[in-house]
């Protein structure tokens, strides 16, 4: 078939280049171990997060892994993005985090998400398109080597329905962007392809979800592989790791679309028909330990998850709040909850389209939704502080572990355990490796997943 990504010569460029072993390489192994039947594959930590970020280096340094850290266009650009950070600042960022946390760098895989003119959509496609150029050109640059091509999202004078050739086309115009401007010294970039995905961040209404077809599956591949073939871009087109689809996974705001392989069976056949690729499976936040583990099984050989790390780092901070209530004096506590209800209605702009009802059920998205947007706000200078505080407090006064039990109790066993320390900061990260471990061990990391 025409989309065929993998050439006669591909598998031995794999086995030749694993014998670097670049993160990179390795992940392409991982991928290919997937394609043969076994378990194997790799999570991607979706997250800025300081403290999340911190618990991922722990987590894959005892694993033995590579890891995958991915930004968005709408995270990192060259605009700044949400986070304030260019490609290569957001580089450099993750670099100092992971020497901080004594994880060697060439164990690290940098990827962008969704990169493509979501950003600047309001604009005439044009517009759009030179602005997603430049942001590829910069990802490129900074040596970012996994690369998530998407241009999917109808811009400002685009028709209500953009066809799939117009999709692929302005994809692989990105991709020849990425190709130009790669270090010339270091390995070209891996890409994925599709955009048959759940909504970034999880669904904002009703869940209605359908199952990519195994006629979408190939549709899409042929008419990418047809865009390449324009552009001369079949070198990159070997290099096509893998492609995301809707396997019927998805989480809005207070609940959660498990995974069901029979639903997908079809979809799941139908890769191994392919050479060469995977699925990339987007929004898999909450989905079970088993869900997980069948995902991997059915050639979702990448996860991705996000908000769920934010969500349990959310669910640690506000456990160690009710902790400072019942242990601090009042005129030395953070209020850190009531911080972050205040900042979050005085600057709604992170959750407003997405949180509905009325005024106690807004009250509750806002500190407990799935989605949690509370993401976005971690970062201010208020809450900053007030973290900081917390931790500060229950610090200088190491909480009994009879407090810490009544509170976060899978905690207390680990400090008691010696798995970790009685510190605020040990606990978040162990409440956020109990998501990460779940992920290791459905992709065959961690013995005994």
């Amino acid at each position: 078939m025409e989309g065929n990504l993998q050439g006669p010569d591909k598998t031995s460029k794999v086995e030749e280049s694993a014998a670097s072993h670049s993160a990179v390489d390795e992940m392409c192994c991982l991928l290919k171990d997937n394609r043969a039947g076994k378990r194997r594959g790799i999570y991607s930590v979706c997250s800025a997060n300081r403290l999340v970020l911190e618990a991922a280096f722990a987590q894959a340094k005892q694993d033995g892994s590579p890891l995958l850290i991915e930004a968005t266009c709408n995270q990192v650009n060259q605009d700044g993005g949400y986070t304030g950070q260019t490609p290569a600042q957001f580089r450099d960022y993750v670099h100092t985090v992971a020497k901080e946390s004594n994880f060697a760098a060439e164990r690290l895989i940098l990827g962008g998400d969704h990169l493509g003119p979501n950003p600047w959509r309001t604009r005439s496609a044009e517009a759009a398109m030179e602005k997603a150029c430049a942001m590829v050109s910069a990802y490129a640059a900074a040596g970012f080597n996994k690369i998530h091509l998407d241009a999917s999202m109808r811009c400002g004078d685009d028709p209500r329905i953009l066809a799939n050739e117009e999709i692929a086309e302005r994809a692989a115009r990105l991709c020849e962007v990425v190709e130009a401007s790669a270090p010339a010294a270091s390995r070209k970039p891996v890409y994925v392809i599709g955009t048959e995905v759940p909504t970034p961040g999880g669904a904002q209404e009703e869940m209605e979800i359908e199952v990519t077809s195994a006629a979408s599956l190939r549709e899409t591949l042929d008419v990418y592989h047809r865009a390449f073939s324009r552009r001369n871009l079949l070198s990159a087109w070997e290099r096509i790791v893998g492609v995301v689809v809707q396997p019927g996974v998805e989480f809005g705001n207070e609940a959660v679309a498990d995974y069901v392989p029979a639903k997908a069976a079809e979809l799941i056949q139908s890769i191994l028909q392919q050479k060469g690729i995977v699925f990339e499976a987007h929004s898999t936040d909450y989905q079970t330990a088993e869900s997980l583990r069948q995902l991997v099984s059915g050639h979702f050989g990448i996860l991705k998850v996000g908000p769920e790390l934010t969500f349990m780092l959310r669910e640690a901070v506000f456990a160690l709040a009710r902790i400072e209530e019942e242990w601090i004096a009042g005129e030395r506590r953070s209020e850190i909850r009531t911080v972050i209800e205040r900042v979050m209605v005085e600057h709604p702009e992170n959750w407003m389209a997405y949180y509905h009802g009325d005024e106690s059920q807004v009250r509750f998205a806002r500190a407990y939704s799935l989605s949690d947007r509370i993401r976005y706000y971690w970062p201010n200078v208020e809450i900053s502080k007030a973290l900081a505080r917390l931790i500060e407090n229950l610090r200088e006064s190491p909480t009994p572990l009879p407090l810490v039990a009544q509170y976060l109790p899978r905690q207390a066993e680990a400090i008691r355990a010696g798995a970790i320390r009685n510190d605020p900061v040990a606990i978040i990260h162990h409440k956020v490796r109990e998501s990460l471990t779940r992920y290791a061990e459905a992709c065959g990391f961690v013995l005994g997943g």
